[in-house]
């Protein structure tokens, strides 16, 4: 049974899968940032940390023993929103898991921990259940977030938390597969579940979508890659909706909408990028 924790050390953040003593550590640097093209990147460390089995072994403990009673109510989609188009000053993350989170105390807590101050909380209703909103800024100046590599921090920080404190959600969360203890049980098929679209938003930018199966690292990797054709991400919206990745960015090349001939490119490279996990696995 695997189990995961997050842990920060420094600027660096870990998330470690226990069975197999490897670990994801995200080491956040202003490379790529949010507002201006820079292809450079520093590569995601991978290193070795133990976590707390113990914790997340009686979480699973106490699923397994209240399995009848937290399965009879379907599991809901857990939802979480990094959003960098609301507001000009903060970065904003929504998290929801229908009716089952509390105040997010501890998230909030883990978000100090990554040098970041929650300047605004509030929680709200609809049907699809309780919205809980933070807005977040850097501890150091005060400003939005722009790094990539510390908004996907973010990310999993806050699905780290939801995979610690609520458990059965690992089943609807890619992180499940290593990180929790209830894997999905169905996969989902990269080809099938990737859907991308780019249409003008104005003379000065357009706007891209992407959907796609979710992973670690996922939000970084994007970016980098649309970096790489010389496009810049001026803002966007990156959404975790269970075992998918739904986003939005906001791009422009030179200042300017993207021409058709670009955006085919740039539709190419990312197709090719996100199928290509499973296109090298099975040329093996």
């Amino acid at each position: 049974m695997a189990a995961a924790m997050a842990s920060a050390s420094g600027s660096a953040l870990c998330f470690t899968d226990v069975s197999t003593s490897r670990a994801l550590c995200f080491a956040p640097r202003r490379t790529i940032t949010f507002g201006f093209v820079d292809k450079s990147l520093v590569n995601l460390d991978q290193r070795l940390r133990l976590s707390n089995l113990k914790t997340r072994a009686s979480n699973a403990t106490a699923v397994e023993k209240n399995g009848s009673a937290a399965d009879s109510d379907k599991v809901p989609t857990p939802v979480v929103i990094i959003d960098q188009d609301s507001d000009p000053d903060a970065t904003v993350v929504e998290v929801t898991f229908g009716d089952r989170l509390g105040a997010l105390l501890d998230t909030m807590s883990a978000l100090k921990n990554l040098g970041l101050n929650v300047v605004k909380a509030n929680v709200y209703l609809d049907s699809s259940g309780k919205h809980n909103k933070f807005a977040i800024t850097k501890a150091d100046s005060g400003r939005k977030v722009e790094d990539p590599e510390l908004l996907e921090a973010i990310r999993l920080t806050v699905i780290n938390n939801l995979l610690e404190f609520h458990p059965e959600s690992s089943s609807q969360l890619a992180m499940g597969a290593a990180f929790g203890v209830l894997p999905p049980t169905e996969p989902i098929d990269v080809d099938i579940a990737t859907h991308i679209s780019i249409e003008d938003d104005g003379p000065d930018r357009s706007l891209l979508f992407i959907e796609t199966a979710d992973r670690p690292g996922l939000l970084v990797e994007l970016v980098k890659i649309i970096s790489d054709i010389s496009v810049a991400v001026e803002s966007g919206e990156f959404d975790t909706e269970g075992l998918l990745a739904k986003v939005k960015f906001h791009v422009s090349y030179k200042n300017k909408a993207l021409i058709k001939p670009l955006q085919q490119v740039l539709t190419n490279s990312m197709r090719y990028f996100l199928r290509r996990p499973s296109t090298d696995e099975s040329s093996f």
